[in-house]
This record gives structure tokens, C-alpha cells and sequence, in this order.
């Protein structure tokens, strides 16, 4: 396993370390799209870094902060990487049944347990071939039962950094789970070690090849004040039309029909309908979100043969594939009530 051993880490957001427009994930096949950070969203990934510190992302639904920790992972192994691999990554999307050893490790006691009944029946039975018998007494006899170990995205970050690589880890929606989960993960987060019950053996990072730990929260329920002492906070704020302009150019800039006019026509159609939204539902209430925005682009791109056809579709008085922008009845029926003029 190679080593990634670099020790003054850096994130830049530069574009040169950004997918390129229609590019995939070699090994997944799914789109790779251009993260757009601003300054303090660079800002707190380095300090996270420095300080060996988890950080902790909030912001409203679709702001982007699942993507950041791909994001930074992309720009790492394109900027460190000599050998075209991959920056070691990985990730664990909380459920709400989830517990914290889930995302240390899954042990198959049952498996086990099997195993166990059947060396019992290995004299009288004919079931089994030779190669077969012997792999069972392999599992059985290793004294860290690593066949019935399934390691969740934090314990494969703790192996990673004992072969001198620093995973970057994504803890999605950790707000989603039980109140206890951020609180039993503070051993892990603060001492970067646990111990596997079923075995005793304890799994400790190396200080030199810290794991690099993003955790997205939707602020549904509030943290404790012990886990948020040991992370580093950034909440990541709608974007200015600025910002909302460079994200649609990383994401469609590279087609002929999206020329920087219709870019700008686009965002500030959206911008528009989103403060109306607001101006209807008051400060708390949902309103279309940058993931929303980039679909509603989409599709008007794929319905849309040249620039012309975007131009026509963004200055008709209906709103064009509201389905995409509104999720609920009640926006839908908003939405009718809107049109260029009113916004």
C-alpha cells in the first residue's frame, strides 16, 4: 500500500486541481462536478488540518457540504499524487438507527459463531471439502478475527494512518442519529484510538498520518458542548450571485449555450424566486436550495438545443420545470402565482 506521507497539506480550491467538465470516477463511473469554496470555507479545511481537528459543516440542505470532503480529496491526489492514485477516502452516512461503533466496526459474531458449530460437525460430516474445512480453522485461529470484521469509515482511517496514509473521512448528517453518537465518539475524536471488544486489541493512529474527519450537520438537534469543543466550525452560507455565477460556469460554462449572459440571466432569475420564497414562508421556512438550482439548470439543458432555447425558456412568464425547484403543493402553488413580472 503507498504511502501519502505528506505532512504540510494544503487546500487551495485552485481550478487546476478541479475535475474537468463530463468527467467520472474511474472505479464508480459517476460525475465528478467542480467544487466552488469561498475563502472561509478554504480558511477552515487548512485550520481543521493544522489543528488535527474534525470540521464540522453546517448550513442549510444543498449548500454543498457533503461535497466538500470529495472535493478536497480530489485536489489532494491530483496535487501529491505522482502516480495517478487516488487520495485515500472514505465515508459513512449516519442513519438514524446507526450507533458509534458503527462507524469503527461491524462484527459478524453470527458468522463466527457458525463457524464454530461446524468445526464441531468437521469428523462426522461430508459436506465440506478439504480447502473449505481449512479455510473455516484459518478464520478461527487468526487472534484478530479479521474475516468477521467489516471496518466502518473511521476504523479504516485509524488502519490507513498505521500504514502511513491520512484518510479524509465524511461523517454525513450526524445531527440524523440518536444524542448519544457525537457524545461516544469523543475518545475517538480527542485520543484517535479504540479498542475492538471482541478481541482487546486497540487501534491508535499514528500522530504523523492524522485522518483528515469533515462532518456535515443540518442542525436538526443541537450538539453537545463537549463535541463541538474538538471541532473546528464553518457554516456555509447561501452564495452570493457572484458565487452562484461561478459555480453554473464550473458546471455548464464549458457548453457554447451557456454564454456568460444567459449565466447571469439564470442566477438572477433564481435569486429572485428565492427571495420571494422567503418574502412568503418568513426566514425559517424552506426555500430552494443551490442543489435545487443546479437541477433546474440541468434541466433546461438537457430540454434545450442552443443558447437561443435557454434565453426563451429563462424569459417566459411561467417558471420552466418548477417540478425541480418546489417540493411541496403548496410551493407548486405559489410558483403559478409567479411569473418575470412579479419577480
Amino acid at each position: 500500500m503507498a504511502k501519502f506521507s505528506i505532512k504540510a497539506l494544503m487546500y487551495t480550491g485552485d481550478k487546476e486541481y478541479k475535475p474537468k467538465p463530463d468527467e467520472t470516477d474511474q472505479e464508480t463511473q459517476e460525475p465528478l462536478y467542480s467544487y466552488v469554496a469561498n475563502e472561509e470555507i478554504i480558511q477552515a479545511v487548512n485550520l481543521a488540518i493544522q489543528l488535527n481537528r474534525p470540521l464540522l459543516l453546517e448550513g442549510e440542505p444543498g449548500c454543498g457540504k457533503t461535497r466538500l470532503a470529495r472535493a478536497v480529496a480530489y485536489e489532494f491526489g491530483k496535487k501529491y499524487q505522482q502516480d495517478e492514485q487516488k487520495w485515500p477516502y472514505a465515508d459513512w452516512y449516519i442513519k438514524s438507527s446507526d450507533q458509534a461503533r458503527d462507524g469503527l466496526y461491524i462484527y459478524d459474531a453470527i458468522w463466527r459463531l457458525y463457524d464454530v458449530q461446524m468445526t464441531s460437525q468437521l469428523s462426522t460430516s461430508n459436506v465440506l471439502d478439504t480447502s473449505e474445512i481449512e479455510k473455516i480453522r484459518k478464520r478461527l485461529s487468526d487472534i484478530k478475527h479479521e474475516a468477521y470484521i467489516t471496518w466502518g469509515a473511521i476504523g479504516k482511517a485509524f488502519r490507513a494512518s498505521q500504514k502511513g496514509q491520512r484518510m479524509i473521512v465524511l461523517i454525513d448528517e450526524i445531527d440524523k442519529a440518536d444524542p448519544d453518537l457525537p457524545n461516544d465518539l469523543l475518545l475517538e475524536l480527542e485520543e484517535k484510538r479504540f479498542f475492538v471488544k471482541e478481541t482487546g486489541e486497540e487501534v491508535k493512529i499514528d500522530p504523523k498520518y492524522q485522518p483528515i474527519i469533515f462532518i456535515t450537520s443540518n442542525g436538526q438537534r443541537k450538539l453537545s458542548d463537549a463535541f463541538l469543543r474538538r471541532c473546528i466550525y464553518c457554516y456555509i452560507g447561501f452564495p452570493s450571485t457572484e458565487k452562484l455565477e461561478e459555480i453554473v460556469t464550473a458546471r455548464f460554462g464549458d457548453r457554447k449555450k451557456w454564454t456568460t449572459a444567459i449565466i447571469t440571466q439564470s442566477v438572477i432569475r433564481f435569486c429572485n424566486i428565492r427571495q420571494k420564497m422567503e418574502e412568503n414562508k418568513g426566514e425559517f421556512g424552506k426555500k430552494v436550495s443551490t442543489s435545487e438550482f443546479l437541477d433546474w439548470l440541468n434541466a433546461l439543458e438537457l430540454n434545450t438545443q442552443k443558447a437561443k432555447d435557454l434565453k426563451s425558456l429563462l424569459e417566459q412568464d411561467n417558471i420552466p420545470y418548477p417540478n425541480t425547484l418546489f417540493k411541496s403543493r403548496d410551493d407548486l402553488e405559489f410558483a403559478e402565482g409567479l411569473n418575470n413580472e412579479s419577480i
